[in-house]
């Protein structure tokens, strides 16, 4: 069916809507499963452990059959952090080194999972542990972090999470702020800004099955900051249709340079969505947007 003849309206309006009740009674079984490893482990019981769902599952912006659970476990018992320029330790108060080291508590967090699900189970990726699906439940990707801590000048500073991989790069993220910024969004959009981010994330899905490439090179999270970027006005609007034909216009043409979209950051706030330090640019961005809006036939 072309897409001059598709009925878009009524394929946006079932993929703006969460998964079905079984799908997300799978991702709540998977974080129960991994609450239970953790908590089974006498090594973590004796720290100050946090276990928590981040990622698009907690975000409530996954897409019917999206694969798997983001799930992270922080400890709190020390923190990384970063310091302005030309401040030391000793005159923010950070005077004493850390006494448990990331790479143990990784391997801690690895003995827990294995020894709750099995090692056939449970895979160690760079970043992360998979602990595969079953009927049961779904895939989860679970990721240990150290708090991280961004320090200002007053001696105040922005709480996130961060891990270190085992080939040593150093990922920082922040799921608190990306979490409630997300939901001022969407109230300010009367509950429109989630349902376009599944939408694209859908249509993406849909985009790579049928062999595009600017929508294998574009990843969900990406879409979902690009279209938290987008103003509130081009949510107001009475069909699914509009919405994501402004959504995308406005991308498209805040796209078309480096200069019009320097100033995004991801949903925290708190890191630019374009630089050097990302694993997309702003070119596959856009050519992703373009191939959507030539997908659906917009005009």
């Amino acid at each position: 069916m072309g897409a001059s003849t598709r009925d878009w309206e009524g394929v946006f309006g079932t993929w703006a809507g969460p998964p079905s009740q079984t799908e997300q009674e799978q991702c709540e079984n998977a974080t129960r499963a991994i609450r239970a490893a953790i908590a089974s482990s006498a090594k973590l019981n004796r720290r100050d452990i946090k276990v928590f769902i981040h990622g698009s599952y907690r975000n409530n912006v996954n897409v019917r059959q999206e694969s798997d659970i983001d799930m992270g476990i922080l400890c709190r018992d020390t923190f990384f952090f970063d310091l302005p320029e030309g401040y030391t330790r000793e005159q923010l108060g950070l005077n004493s080194p850390a006494s448990y080291e990331y790479a143990q508590y990784k391997n801690e967090v690895e003995e827990a999972l294995v020894n709750h699900f099995e090692r056939a189970a449970v895979h160690r990726g760079d970043k992360a542990f998979d602990v595969r699906a079953n009927t049961y439940r779904v895939d989860a990707d679970v990721a240990p972090f150290f708090e991280y801590r961004r320090y200002q000048t007053s001696g105040s500073y922005h709480e996130g999470v961060k891990l270190v991989s085992d080939s040593g790069k150093e990922v920082i993220n922040w799921p608190e702020q990306h979490y409630s910024n997300g939901v001022a969004k969407n109230d300010a959009t009367s509950r429109a800004f989630k349902g376009v981010v599944r939408i694209l994330k859908k249509l993406c899905i849909e985009m790579e099955d049928a062999g595009i490439a600017a929508a294998s090179a574009c990843p969900g999270f990406l879409i979902e900051c690009m279209v938290y970027n987008a103003p509130n006005d081009c949510f107001s609007q009475q069909t699914w249709k509009k919405a994501v034909r402004e959504v995308l216009a406005f991308l498209f043409n805040n796209t078309l340079d480096d200069e019009r979209c320097s100033k995004w950051t991801e949903i925290s706030g708190l890191k630019w969505l374009f630089r050097d330090t990302q694993k997309w640019t702003r070119q596959q961005a856009h050519a992703f947007i373009d191939a959507a809006w030539n997908y659906v036939g917009l005009e």
